[in-house]
């Protein structure tokens, strides 16, 4: 407080200082609250408790608060006081046991009691630490009043159980252990009710802040199989039950040396279990010990225990249930993705799908993908669904279904990216109300052609990919975004670049340049973190996988990511110049020959006679149908492709007409010339080009691997 304090018309004004010791004043004359004051040290310089204070509790002027608490508290009590002078941050309604034996529980709130002006800066002189007494009635009230606020208000079933062991300790017990079935860590039913099934896993203690003895069970280690003694049985049927002593407790564990240094606090003087039952399965257990002088437990705390158990065990259900659900949507997610990494001619590539952890999300709609195409050429896709959980993993799988079914068909970025933009209008028009939130869908989709060196790429709202050259020089893609798909009646722009061999192109979704920049999601700003990671790789030297695993893992806390992180890296390759052979084909069927001859020399510079009589055919069908159907000008083009071990053979005409294969009749004089090309080769299409269209077959040429790499 400061200045004066005014008061009713007519009274005089009371001065801060006069108001402040009259209200701390008043407060001291109460018997069920005392006050201290403690110096830096920690030591009492004033106090106001005496014999009409908790049943005569009293500290000597000078000596250490400690005193006031049990020895096997000290130091926790302690750690709080300083913590509370070091921080100046209060401490408020902390129970605590007071006491030698420790049977009185108070409401501690301690103050930093700043220094005088002219003492010092104003900082901490001290602390001033009230203590407020509480009967069994209240302690109890107070406990299940706290154990329903505090227990439940995570979905994670580590935190659920630390909340419930902390919430025992100290006003139930001296401490606390949480054992859960293992398989209710990763969201399963807990087994049925069997000593042999039993499988318990520590989940938390309390307090944290005490001493352990090293032998002493930690969270996340497994309990060893427990004796079959009468106790295990009571737990088995769910009873809640007491152990009033260190014998009996001893007892409960076959009196095996190893168990009682790994289950039983040293100094403990009994022990009360209780299950935590939901739904009728035993989810686990919480046992309650008390230590040193502590009183013994009654029948009240028995039956305390149990309440509070039934309670938590709802809520440690509720989180194994949400475990449940997460796991199977990143479980189906990760189902509808890809191999994390491929090596092909075009690319090398890594992907990363990190899955939101925060409380409250899960897996989403973010994918990637890489397509192989025709002519050793691939498509990279990354896209993302809006929302989470089940919804958007399955519109992710309906749109990733789609893209790698028009990629098939050999379109250009723009007219695929049409395409879909069409089919998730129909996929909205056809969903139930109330499902709309997770068809809002950004996608980039490039292909990148080896033979040429070059890149075409479009995006339906999606953040623009980086490249990393290979002098380390870094950039992002200057594109321009369409809108997102779902919008309908807007085109789509392609932006073609060329990428030198051995560059990174980095494709990802907005989840990771989105973490760290306020609640406004900065985007520029992780744009801007983002490049700066990525001017430090060496594009020649990374290794892809630990590349892309550091950069998506570092883009936020594990445990504190809001959005699916989706990262895909593709190093480029381009198929050297002597891999590579084209024809210009006069409109003459006496050219036919001529393109055969071109075709079998070629074949004996690359070794692959082997493919001579094969290649021969499926040239001579597809430059007649070019001269006879399409007319000029005609290209013929082979492809050496070395890492894959394929023949690409390709023949283009300005003819937008697609060739059909169809089963010619006994009686046709033609119709058998794509059948032919179709049995001869391995795949065999067609796609649309800039001046119309061309025909392209592959054929197995793997001897062909010795011969010269794709460069790098």
């Amino acid at each position: 407080m400061t200045g004066d304090f005014a008061g009713s018309e007519g009274g005089r004004r009371l001065r801060a200082d006069d108001l402040e010791l009259a209200l701390v004043s008043a407060l001291a004359q109460q018997e069920s609250i005392a006050i201290a004051i403690l110096d830096k040290d920690l030591r009492v310089t004033h106090s106001k408790l005496g014999p009409g204070h908790f049943g005569g509790l009293t500290v000597r002027l000078g000596g250490p608060v400690e005193d006031l608490v049990p020895g096997n508290e000290a130091r926790a009590f302690t750690a709080r006081l300083r913590r509370v002078l070091g921080t100046g941050e209060p401490l408020l309604s902390h129970r605590q046991r007071m006491g030698r034996s420790g049977e009185l529980v108070v409401m501690l709130s301690a103050l930093p009691l700043p220094l005088p002006a002219a003492v010092g800066s104003g900082g901490p002189g001290g602390l001033i630490v009230s203590f407020i007494g509480a009967d069994t009635e209240n302690r109890r009230l107070d406990l299940l009043l706290d154990a329903a606020a505090r227990i439940g208000a995570s979905l994670d079933v580590c935190e659920t159980a630390r909340e419930l062991a902390d919430v025992l300790v100290p006003t139930l017990g001296d401490r606390a252990t949480v054992y859960l079935a293992t398989n209710v860590f990763a969201g399963e039913e807990p087994p049925q009710r069997s000593a042999r099934k039993l499988g318990l896993r520590c989940a938390a203690r309390a307090p944290v802040d005490a001493e352990w003895p090293d032998e002493f069970i930690k969270p996340g280690m497994d309990v060893p199989p427990l004796p079959d003694t009468p106790t295990l049985q009571l737990h088995l049927h769910g009873t809640t039950y007491l152990l009033p002593d260190q014998q009996a407790i001893s007892a409960a564990l076959g009196h095996d040396p190893a168990l009682l240094r790994l289950l039983m606090p040293p100094n403990s003087t009994g022990q009360i279990r209780s299950v935590l039952l939901a739904r009728g399965r035993i989810l686990g257990s919480v046992s309650v010990f008390r230590t040193g002088q502590s009183l013994p437990f009654s029948e009240d705390d028995l039956h305390l225990l149990d309440e509070v158990a039934s309670r938590a065990a709802l809520s440690i259900d509720n989180a194994r249930r949400y475990t449940r659900e997460r796991n199977s949507s990143i479980v189906l997610q990760r189902s509808l993705l890809p191999l994390a990494n491929t090596d092909m001619t075009a690319v090398q590539t890594a992907g990363v799908y990190l899955p939101a952890t925060a409380i409250g999300h899960g897996a989403g709609g973010d994918w990637y993908d890489v397509i192989p195409l025709s002519s050793s050429r691939v498509a990279l896709v990354v896209g993302d669904v809006v929302g989470h959980g089940l919804r958007a993993t399955a519109t992710m799988g309906r749109i990733r279904t789609a893209v790698q079914a028009l990629a098939d068909l050999d379109l250009g970025p723009d007219d695929l990216l049409a395409h879909l933009d069409d089919l998730v209008l129909r996929i909205v028009h056809s969903t139930e109300p109330g499902h709309e939130d997770v068809l809002a869908c950004t996608c980039l989709y490039a292909v990148y052609d080896p033979v040429a060196g070059r890149c075409a790429m479009a995006s339906a709202g999606h953040p623009p990919p980086g490249l990393v050259r290979p002098d380390g020089t870094f950039g992002f893609v200057d594109l321009d975004p369409g809108p997102p798909l779902g919008v309908g009646g807007l085109p789509f722009e392609v932006t073609e670049l060329d990428i030198p061999p051995g560059s990174i192109l980095v494709l990802y979704t907005d989840g990771l340049i989105n973490y760290g920049h306020g609640r406004d999601h900065d985007m520029a700003a992780g744009m801007e973190s983002l490049g700066r990671r990525l001017s430090a790789l060496a594009p020649g030297e990374c290794d892809l996988r630990a590349t892309a695993a550091q950069l998506a893992h570092g883009s936020a806390p594990a445990a504190e990511l809001t959005d699916d992180v989706t990262l895909l890296l593709a190093r480029v390759r381009t198929i050297a110049d002597t891999d590579v052979a084209s024809w210009e084909i006069p409109v003459d069927p006496a050219a036919v020959t001529s393109g055969r001859k071109l075709t079998i020399d070629q074949l004996a510079d690359w070794d692959l006679d082997d493919l001579n009589f094969t290649t021969e055919l499926i040239v001579s069908e597809l430059v007649t149908n070019a001269i006879r159907y399409a007319g000029g000008p005609i290209t013929l083009r082979l492809i050496r492709d070395t890492h894959d071990g394929l023949l690409v053979c390709e023949v283009s005409d300005p003819s937008n007409t697609q060739p059909r294969l169809r089963q010619a009749r006994s009686t046709d004089e033609g119709g058998r010339g794509l059948f032919l090309v179709a049995q001869l080769a391995t795949r065999w299409g067609s796609r649309y080009n800039a001046t119309g269209k061309t025909i392209w077959t592959e054929q197995s040429a793997a001897t062909a691997a010795s011969g010269t790499t794709p460069e790098s």
